[in-house]
């Protein structure tokens, strides 16, 4: 139990670390292009301790979900508001707000906390395949692949796999149908499609998984549902096919390597995004084995991928930094594709948006992300959670 307590913590010190890279991406370039930036923080106020060094606060916060940097003007800085600071409006200090910037250097301070995501998921599959790792492959074949196998990355509460006793990392084996016409029908379970396949034609019957745990073989006994809740699929698990990759690339091939690979990883989140869009605005609701997930939801999902060893783990940070990166390019107020959208209308109108409505749509969107959150984790994260310290006790 502590052993996955400590694991917990270091999943939840890891996103940490990520938004603290994506701030610093914002605070980096607003330094470079000399403006004031009154504080950066780690964790969300109120504030335990803060040192100040030149302009910057340097605070150290109460509620560890995450980092932020204020530079001075961002939310818009008209007369008015400069006077009450006691700053003149063209004064030394206006030349350091943010507003004073032309647009396009406005523009790379808030594409540069995207960025350091992308830098960083670069970094990270750049290690990995220095040193080589289980890695996701997907159903093709890999070349220089050893010891492909399907296992089972997710589990669905209250679902037929969770009912059977099923586990994250549990390794799909075998499939065996337990159907009285026309006998039983076995198959060895390769690739994920041939669990989908297996299980969509069993719909409603028997059916024997046979799966390996800690060097362990077990059968466990499930029924697919043929009316499965959106998003959940039959079984109610994700899958995911990994690879032992046993080739390591030198130092100087890995970065390459770990550009490509975050190439990789955001094209395929980008055509998982639009496929979640499309089923959503087709009323078809989730695509099977998608599910929502909060900050909790995704602490839990890494420590779980820690199981899989420090390979599998990397690549899970890396692949949360890419989508995560996309997620801050929608263009929605409180994130920085809404703040993109406002320079945008900046341009066009040949004038800003007044800052105090700015505020409010920022505001009023900031609210109605915290609900979407809260939400998320009631509904999905906190299940989660209870079932990984369920495993964890029975460990």
């Amino acid at each position: 139990m502590l052993s996955s307590i400590l694991i917990l913590a270091g999943a939840l010190l890891s996103l940490i670390v990520l938004m603290i890279i994506h701030e610093f991406g914002h605070f980096i370039i607003a330094k470079k292009f000399g403006i004031r930036v009154d504080e950066f923080g780690i964790g969300y106020p109120p504030r335990l301790f803060g040192k100040k060094m030149g302009d910057t606060i340097y605070s150290i916060n109460l509620i560890p979900l995450g980092a932020f940097v204020r530079i001075y003007g961002e939310e818009g800085l008209d007369a008015k508001s400069s006077r009450e600071a006691g700053d003149s409006v063209l004064g030394v200090e206006d030349v350091k707000s943010f507003t004073s910037l032309k647009i396009w250097k406005r523009v790379l301070i808030i594409i540069g906390g995207v960025a350091a995501f992308w830098l960083a998921a670069i970094i990270i599959f750049s290690v990995v395949f220095a040193t080589g790792a289980d890695l996701p492959i997907g159903d093709q074949d890999v070349p220089g692949m050893t010891n492909a196998r399907v296992i089972i990355s997710q589990v669905s509460s209250g679902s037929p796999a969770q009912i059977a006793g099923m586990e994250f990392g549990d390794v799909v084996v075998l499939l065996g149908s337990l159907t009285n016409e026309g006998g039983t029908e076995i198959i060895k379970v390769e690739k994920v499609k041939d669990f989908q396949d297996f299980t969509k034609k069993y719909e409603g019957e028997q059916v024997i998984a046979t799966v390996q745990r800690n060097g362990q073989t077990l059968e466990l006994q499930f029924s697919p549902r043929v009316s499965p809740p959106d998003g959940q699929g039959a079984v109610g698990v994700g899958l995911e096919r990994i690879a032992s990759l046993i080739e390591k690339y030198p130092w100087y091939i890995a970065p390459i390597k770990g550009i490509s690979y975050t190439w990789q990883v955001t094209v395929s989140s980008l055509v998982g995004l639009y496929s979640i869009f499309a089923n959503i605005g087709g009323g078809k609701g989730l695509p099977a084995g998608a599910e929502f997930a909060g900050p909790l939801g995704i602490t839990v999902f890494l420590a779980n991928a820690a199981s899989y060893g420090l390979g599998f783990f990397l690549y899970f940070i890396g692949a949360i930094a890419v989508f995560i990166a996309i997620f801050n390019l929608f263009p929605i107020p409180a994130l920085d594709g809404g703040k993109l959208v406002f320079l945008l209308i900046e341009k066009v109108r040949g004038r800003p948006v007044s800052a105090k409505v700015e505020q409010i749509i920022t505001v009023s969107f900031f609210i109605v992300l915290i609900c979407l959150s809260l939400f998320i984790t009631i509904r999905f994260d906190i299940p989660r959670f209870v079932d990984f310290i369920k495993v964890s006790l029975q460990k």
